[in-house]
């Protein structure tokens, strides 16, 4: 009991059910943690074997083992966007042991399909990003455009004249392509491959404009002046590039870093999910990871799943305003 000012005042104590609840629930977190975990993790990447996000998958997973001992393993289940990967990852047990790798077209897919069976929002836990990194815009060596500044002034004068290649109708490339035309006003024909591999070639012969690429793709054809670089699509400029302008300085508002990231399933043991966290933290911190990613001018991020979730939900919204806006649909 406690005195003011001549009255006694009672504290009141928490009610025997809810500090009993406490300690019921405190084991089992305690428990979570420290038998976890108990079998080997698989990683589930929606992509075939061999692309950049299955090469930076296996570069954090291996040293993931390293820092832990753990037993980490690669799935590869490509095909339907990524849905293939995300239900498998769904219909494993929620206990941290089936995780999933994605990347910026897991934020596009809500904006594209009406009929998932599952929501990316509710039914994923954020885990931690993995990595950022810009693209850059490029053109074919005939386009007379120099700057984004003579870029944008050439496709209005010519609307819908300039041949945009990207990777698949609704993809990381079509869609910011499509929202720095729609920013500015302007107007471009997307033209559909399915890949940078039969892309790049179609641009330096001239039968396409422009795309958005990774620099450690299109740089070396801008060395070799076989292409353009107009600029880059992150906020700023890349370090390893300070000549090359980021898109942002002439287009305010337009900023578009492709990344990749790490999940699991929503019901997960929040104990769990932040402890699987601060691993993937520390590889992202590795001086050897931050050497490997920045010899492809991507930036090792790292973060907690909360921020992770924040930085993930205006994309979510400026993909789904886009597609209503321009009425942008998959191909049949």
């Amino acid at each position: 009991m406690q005195k003011i000012k001549g009255e006694t005042k009672v504290k009141r104590l928490p009610s025997l059910r809810t500090i009993t609840a406490l300690f019921a629930v405190l084991p089992g977190i305690a428990l979570a943690q420290a038998t976890f975990p108990s079998k080997a993790i698989t990683v589930v990447v929606p992509l075939a074997a061999g692309g950049p996000i299955d090469a930076e998958t296996r570069l954090y997973t291996t040293k993931l083992a390293e820092n832990t001992k753990w037993q980490v393993l690669v799935d590869n289940r490509g095909g339907a966007a990524g849905t293939i990967a995300m239900g498998m990852v769904l219909k494993a047990p929620a206990d941290g042991h089936t995780l999933l790798v994605q990347s910026t077209g897991y934020t596009m897919i809500p904006a594209l399909y009406s009929d998932l069976p599952f929501d990316p929002i509710r039914d994923f836990a954020p885990v931690s990003l993995m990595s950022t990194r810009s693209n850059m815009l490029v053109v074919t060596s005939s386009l007379p455009a120099k700057t984004v500044a003579e870029y944008i002034a050439f496709a209005k004068a010519n609307p819908g004249k300039i041949n945009f290649g990207d990777t698949g109708a609704g993809g990381a490339v079509h869609l910011p392509g499509a929202w720095l035309h729609s920013i500015t006003g302007t107007q471009a024909t997307f033209v559909h491959y399915k890949g940078t591999g039969p892309l790049l070639p179609d641009l330096v012969a001239g039968r396409i404009h422009a795309t958005n690429a990774f620099p450690v793709i299109a740089y070396p054809l801008v060395k070799a002046g076989k292409l353009r670089a107009l600029g880059v699509t992150g906020g700023k400029r890349v370090r390893q590039l300070p000549d090359i302008p980021a898109i942002s300085e002439t287009v305010p508002g337009f900023e578009y870093s492709s990344w990749t990231g790490l999940f699991t399933a929503a019901k997960t043991p929040t104990a769990i999910v932040n402890r699987l966290s601060a691993e993937f933290v520390k590889v992202a911190k590795d001086p050897d990871i931050v050497r490997r990613l920045d010899e492809e001018y991507a930036v090792a991020e790292g973060n907690t799943p909360e921020q992770f979730r924040q930085y993930l939900a205006p994309q979510f919204d400026r993909w789904r305003k886009l597609v209503q806006e321009t009425g942008i649909k998959l191909e049949e």
